[in-house]
C-alpha cells in the first residue's frame, strides 16, 4: 500500500484530500489512514496536513513549506528568516512567521511554529517566493523585511535615534556587520512607508550612513 501511495505522492508534504485520493479504491479509506498514522508510516503535522514517516520518506520535508501550510496567509520572517539568511549566528529551531490573521502558536510532531499578526498594509510588501523544486515553494520575507519585522516586533528595545541602532543590531541581535552592508536601504524605506514606522525609517537611515562610512 505504501509503495502505491509513494508513487502517487512524490513530495514529502501533503494534505488529507491527496492521501484520501490515493486510497479511493479501498472500502474504508479513513480506516486505512488511521492505520497509517498508528504505524507512523504517515505523521500528522496538524489536522489535514501530513508528512511521511522516516521509514517511507525519500528526503527531508520542508519545515518552511509546512509553516506556510499550517496557518495562512503567512510568510516566514523574524528570527528564523534572519538565521536562514545568515544575518544572525544562532540556529533558530522555532519557525517564526508573520500573518495578517491572529497571533498563533502550533506545537507539532515536527516542531514549533509561531505566527505574529501585523496590519495588512505592512504584510503586503517585502515577500519572496523561495523555490524548492518539484513544484514546491514557500513564502519568506526578504532580508530587509525580516529585519524590519524583527525591529517592530522587539517593542522592548529602546531605540530613539539612528546612533542607537548600531548597539541594537550588532550588540543585541549580533548581526554580522558584513551581511548588514548587503541590505538595501531603499527597500527598507519602502517597507517603512507600509509599516508607517519611525523605527524602520531610522533603520534605513542608519544603513545608508553605515554604507557611506564603509566606502
Amino acid at each position: 500500500m505504501m509503495e502505491q501511495i509513494r508513487r502517487q505522492i512524490p513530495q514529502e508534504e501533503f494534505d488529507y484530500q491527496t492521501l484520501l485520493h490515493c486510497l479511493k479504491d479501498y472500502e474504508r479509506p479513513r480506516d486505512k489512514i488511521r492505520s497509517l498514522l498508528k504505524n507512523k508510516a504517515v505523521i500528522r503535522v496538524k489536522k489535514g496536513l501530513y508528512v511521511f514517516g522516516p521509514d517511507y520518506s525519500r528526503g527531508p520535508f520542508s519545515r518552511e513549506l509546512l509553516a506556510n501550510l499550517i496557518y495562512g496567509p503567512s510568510y516566514i520572517s523574524l528570527d528564523y528568516a534572519l538565521s536562514y539568511y545568515g544575518l544572525i549566528p544562532e540556529r533558530v529551531e522555532t519557525v517564526t512567521s508573520v500573518t495578517c490573521g491572529k497571533n498563533r502558536v502550533f506545537l507539532t510532531p515536527v516542531g514549533r511554529f509561531t505566527y505574529w499578526s501585523i496590519p495588512l498594509d505592512s504584510y503586503r510588501v517585502g515577500i519572496d517566493l523561495i523555490q524548492l523544486g518539484e513544484r514546491r515553494s514557500f513564502f519568506m520575507a526578504t532580508p530587509e523585511k525580516a529585519l524590519a519585522d524583527k525591529v517592530c516586533h522587539s517593542r522592548g528595545s529602546d531605540i530613539r535615534g539612528v546612533e542607537e541602532f548600531e548597539a541594537y543590531l550588532l550588540g543585541h541581535l549580533r548581526i554580522d556587520p558584513g551581511e548588514l552592508l548587503r541590505l538595501d536601504p531603499k527597500r527598507l524605506k519602502e517597507i517603512a512607508q507600509h509599516w508607517r514606522s519611525r523605527k524602520i525609517q531610522l533603520l534605513a537611515t542608519f544603513l545608508h550612513q553605515n554604507r557611506g562610512r564603509d566606502r
